[in-house]
Order: structure tokens, then sequence, then C-alpha cells
């Protein structure tokens, strides 16, 4: 329990900065990282903390972070970090943003925590051994239709390669759901699947530190997650589909005619 506890710790450390920054936005330091995609002081302030934590408790550990990049990635333990996933809400005052930690051992991630600083909810999972929300269990939902499902998932607003699939899709989403939500922070759409809220969530091109915490929650919750065939490697490709079992194959189902080859699973 160890590694999930300093875990904990150093996802709250990151709140308090995050919370602390969110009283005064207009003060903070922002510059653009690329097309829509904006970093604050908070971000590295709360990204630094959280390493600070981890590497005193364990300094052999490796770091793959949003914003400090990689350091000793070829360790054996791995720390994937996002401190501050959903920097745009988050800039804008729009109280939707959280921090993600997720442990990755001998390439399987094994730990994961998501903390929304905002509500202090804490969303924690060990591999093997569930998924908890404030230290109570969690599940997927057992909705078995698609048709009756709240389906969560993201726009691209920065590469826009794939932006007239993905409104393929959206729209064939639209016609066979009760509806779509896209409150802007992938690891937090991840843990309400886990927690029920969203019965599945999809998405084009996320990064790492996005899902790699929130695709253990789910695995833990009883849910599927895979690409957009629903096989591995979504870690890598970023495309990712999220939903309890009987949803995530009626989701693929609905995304199947829209897949170019450049989004089916790249087997090796």
């Amino acid at each position: 329990m160890h590694l999930l506890n300093n875990a904990v710790k150093a996802a709250r450390r990151a709140g308090d900065i995050i919370n602390r920054g969110s009283l005064d936005v207009g003060a903070l330091t922002v510059r653009s990282k690329d097309y829509n995609d904006f970093v604050s002081e908070i971000d590295h302030a709360a990204e630094a903390a959280i390493i600070d934590v981890l590497k005193n408790a364990y300094p052999d550990h490796g770091f793959f972070g949003e914003e400090s990049g990689k350091q000793d990635e070829d360790a054996e333990n791995v720390w994937i970090i996002d401190p501050l996933d959903g920097t745009t809400n988050f800039l804008h005052g729009f109280q939707q943003y959280s921090v993600s930690i997720a442990l990755r051992q001998r390439g399987q991630i094994t730990r994961a925590v998501i903390y929304d600083p905002s509500r202090n909810d804490l969303f924690t999972a060990i591999r093997g051994g569930g998924a908890f929300l404030n230290n109570k269990r969690i599940r997927v939902t057992n909705r078995p239709k698609l048709q009756d499902s709240l389906i969560g998932t993201g726009f691209p607003f920065r590469d826009f390669t794939h932006f007239e699939t993905y409104l393929g899709m959206f729209k064939d989403m639209v016609k066979k759901t009760a509806g779509l939500r896209r409150p802007g922070s992938a690891a937090l759409d991840l843990a309400y699947v886990a927690a029920g809220w969203f019965d599945g969530f999809w998405e084009i091109g996320l990064s790492t530190w996005d899902i790699a915490a929130g695709s253990l929650l789910v695995h833990e919750a009883g849910g599927l997650v895979g690409d957009f065939e629903g096989n591995e490697g979504f870690l890598d490709s970023g495309n990712i589909v999220a939903a309890n079992p009987k949803v995530f194959v009626q989701m693929l189902q609905v995304l199947a005619p829209h897949l170019t080859d450049e989004l089916k699973s790249q087997k090796k």
C-alpha cells in the first residue's frame, strides 16, 4: 500500500497548489505549447511537487511527466504524471480538472490515482485490488444498451488530422445514445466511467499521461478498455474506448465504419 499512499500524498500536494492558483487565475503566467495547448506555472509547480514526493520516497524510480518529460524511463518502476489534466478549464475558472498519477511496473500499470481538487474526490486503484472513490468501492454500470447510455468524449482541439472522422463518430453516437458529454478532462472522464457516472467514453489521440491511471481504474471497476478495435495498445496510440462490457462492444460497432487505416490497431 505504500506505493499508492505516497501517490495519494503527491496528488494531494499538487491539488493544494492547484486550489491556491485557482483563487487568482488572472495573475498566472501562461504560455502556449502548441495550438490550443496551454501550460501555466501551476502545471509546472504541481508536477514538481509530485516528483519531489515520489523521488524522495523512491529515488531509483523513473518519471514520465507531461511537463518535465522522461527521467530514467528504462527503470523497472516509472511514474506517469499529468499534474493538471484540463488546463484550459482551469484557466477559465471551469472546475473540471484533475491530477493523474499512474505507476508502470515492468510495462504494466499497477497503481492509479486521479484527484479532483475542486471537489476533493479521490479515485484510486491497485491492479487486482479494485477501484475506489474516497475509499468506497466503485463499479462500472450494468446498463445493457448503448441507446440508454450516457457517453463521455473529447473533441479534437490541438490536432485536427482526424477531425472529419471524429465528427462522423460523434454524429452516429448522438443518434445511438441517451446523450454525449464533453467535460474536458480525459482522466476524470475515465474515472467517471469507473464510478458508473458515465456508461462509456471514447477519444482520439490522447497522451499516455491522460489515460494511464484512468485505464486501470476502469479495468479494476469491472469495465473494458481498448483501442478502437478493442485491442491493447491504446496507451501508445492514444485512441481509447472504455465502458461497461456490454456497452463497450456496442461502441466499437458504432466506431467501426469510421476507422481509417491510421486509426486501426497497429499489429506488430
